[in-house]
């Protein structure tokens, strides 16, 4: 297991990573691998955020499924039928009281156009609100730019783009890391807030990649903030990424049909417990 500090090691404790204190000066939040925004002030309760996402294609909102983007299609969403951005995106956001919305502008990543417009719009409709872009290596002037692992040849690109509050998407398809390999093993080059993205895993209901988030979690250490992309299914998975130590969740598909609702984002934001059904 990865070396944290002289003085501490990053040890497992069942499904959670904890720091190991020999001093005892440590407070507990930072003895935890998360965030100290993740640990409930009440009661204790491990909490991660739900960040919802759309995917823009062709002037659309696509399905996005396991990074096949040539065979991505516009959504079918009873949420707001038709695929429209500005009312999809309001529709999410009508759910629950997000802070975060994730945008991935396909046709940017493709390198052929863009959808500026569509989110500088976005956001004009939701002031105070979050929007991360990722656009690829393209570039473009709304949003907290996501930079990416899979469309940055060399390392040297990749932190270059890595400026202000960017943040790092740490890429995987089915077959491990892409882009550049010195990009995923030098987590002192990492900024505060990381992604770790499993393109194989987006949109095919195979839940997230546990095992990857926790070595992302080893490297990242307790002063950076894991993000989770690919294969949330429900309440339980948060739950499993929330002991995990993960920050927050990017989640498209079970916003849409129902599985995560505005009840469950609320108490996992808040880290209160599930209420068991009565006997």
């Amino acid at each position: 297991m990865k070396q944290g500090r002289a003085s501490s090691t990053l040890i497992p404790d069942g499904d959670a990573l904890f720091w190991a204190d020999p001093s005892g000066l440590l407070e507990p939040s930072r003895r935890v691998g998360r965030s100290r925004a993740c640990v409930s002030p009440s009661g204790g309760h491990p909490n991660v955020d739900v960040i919802p996402v759309i995917d823009l294609m062709d002037g659309r909102v696509a399905h996005a499924r396991r990074g096949e983007r040539g065979a991505y299609r516009p959504i079918e969403s009873p949420l707001a039928p038709g695929a429209e951005p500005l009312a999809t995106a309001a529709a999410l956001l009508a759910l629950a009281p997000f802070r975060t919305l994730y945008v991935a502008d396909l046709d940017a990543i493709l390198n052929r156009g863009g959808h500026d417009e569509v989110i500088a719009a976005i956001a004009a409709a939701h002031p105070g609100l979050e929007i991360w872009v990722d656009r690829g290596a393209a570039p473009g002037r709304a949003g907290t730019p996501i930079v990416g692992t899979e469309s940055h040849a060399d390392a040297c690109s990749l932190h270059d783009a890595l400026q202000g509050d960017a943040i790092l998407s740490l890429d995987h398809d089915a077959d491990g890391p892409l882009g550049p390999r010195d990009a995923h093993d030098q987590p002192e080059r990492w900024p505060r807030r990381v992604i770790a993205m499993t393109l194989a895993r987006v949109g095919a209901g195979a839940g997230p990649d546990l095992g990857r988030l926790a070595e992302v979690l080893a490297k990242a250490g307790p002063e950076r903030q894991v993000f989770a992309a690919g294969g949330v299914r429900g309440e339980d998975d948060l739950q499993a990424l929330a002991s995990l130590g993960v920050a927050g969740a990017l989640v498209a598909t079970a916003l849409h049909d129902g599985r995560i609702g505005a009840e469950t984002v609320r108490r996992l934001a808040e880290g209160t417990p599930r209420t068991p059904p009565r006997p």
